[in-house]
């Protein structure tokens, strides 16, 4: 029997609710950004972020089930964003979904924000188990074994900053505007790779760290204004740009040839770049693995992405009580 999931996402600046059928086909999905707005300060404000999710939410509600044609009745399950995020951003999303659920007599389905992104790959694809799942968005840089449907172990992570923020940091320092990933991706595509910069993590484990890069940067951006020289952003951006992501290159690389898995998925904000998604696919080619990365739509917060990862949770009948809370960390193992 169908399964139709209203799917709640809550935990940044994007407030968002998608109906998700069995897991795959989105019936209808709702995004109200905040990005213009954050803009204006360089980044997210985190109080003005749970304001706005709050002011959001009700039309949100109404768009997406008008898109879908559909009543809250017709809903077999609330599903919503938990953890991690921003606590306050996250609140909203899930008091919104406890009441849903309460008023309409729904089981209440906890999703982690992460493992949603990795499911964003089974919406328009298939996930195949055994696989690698890498993780790089703004908070987070990770990389798994995936043995089943929420089976996971981890190889590694970041041990400081994630690729996300240390993309967010050099956008500042290069007085690119927010969101800062996506702009230094672009003004990195008319540059060279000029710069000799450290390498993160040059040892034999599969962790993660940007903070050395990110200092790197800062200290040589502050160094050359101090000699009154100027700094060529589009070089240095791409040679930022190819240190952090061929080090993401180089662990998966070692995964595949310890682990022997011929299966990848990249969930996560980052996963829209253009320059990592050509790397993956020039390292997949090589050692003939299956690479899945969602497309743009689905790459970035949704809450497409919490229907599809709740759907497993629903045939095994793991519901929440209504003493569901909030949790700006969230470890998936």
């Amino acid at each position: 029997m169908d399964a139709y999931i209203l799917a709640v996402e809550s935990s940044c600046d994007e407030t968002s609710m998608a109906i998700v059928k069995n897991g795959k086909e989105v019936i209808g999905q709702s995004i109200a950004t905040q990005i213009d707005t954050h803009a204006l300060y360089g980044g997210v404000v985190p109080e003005i972020a749970s304001r706005m999710h709050t002011e959001a939410i009700t039309f949100v509600l109404e768009d997406v089930l008008k898109k879908a044609n559909m009543k809250i009745e017709d809903m077999d399950a609330i599903a919503v964003t938990y953890a991690p995020g921003l606590t306050g951003s996250l609140i909203v999303g899930i008091e919104a979904a406890k009441a849903l659920a309460f008023i309409y007599n729904k089981p209440l389905i906890a999703v982690n924000h992460l493992i949603g992104h990795i499911f964003a790959n089974n919406i328009e694809d298939k996930m195949e188990y055994p696989m690698l799942a890498l993780i790089v968005s703004g908070g987070h840089t990770e990389l798994l074994i995936m043995e089943d449907d929420f089976n996971f172990k981890k190889l590694g992570e970041t041990l400081d900053d994630a690729i996300g923020e240390c993309y967010d940091k050099v956008a500042r320092v290069l007085d690119l505007k927010y969101p800062g990933g996506p702009n230094v991706e672009k003004l990195a595509k008319e540059g060279k790779p000029s710069y000799q910069l450290p390498q993160p993590v040059l040892d034999d484990t599969y962790n993660f760290s940007y903070s050395g890069l990110k200092s790197a940067i800062i200290n040589l951006v502050h160094n050359e204004k101090q000699k009154g020289l100027e700094i060529n952003k589009a070089d240095l951006a791409r040679s930022f740009q190819e240190v952090a992501v061929n080090e993401l290159v180089r662990k998966v690389e070692k995964a595949f040839r310890e682990t022997n898995i011929k299966r990848l998925v990249v969930a996560g904000g980052v996963s829209a770049n253009g320059y990592l998604k050509e790397e993956m696919e020039k390292l997949c080619d090589k050692y003939q693995a299956k690479l899945l990365i969602p497309r743009l739509l689905y790459c970035t917060d949704n809450a497409a992405m919490i229907g599809a990862a709740a759907y497993p949770l629903y045939l095994k009948k793991q519901f929440s009580d209504y003493t569901l809370n909030a949790s700006s960390s969230g470890d998936i193992c």
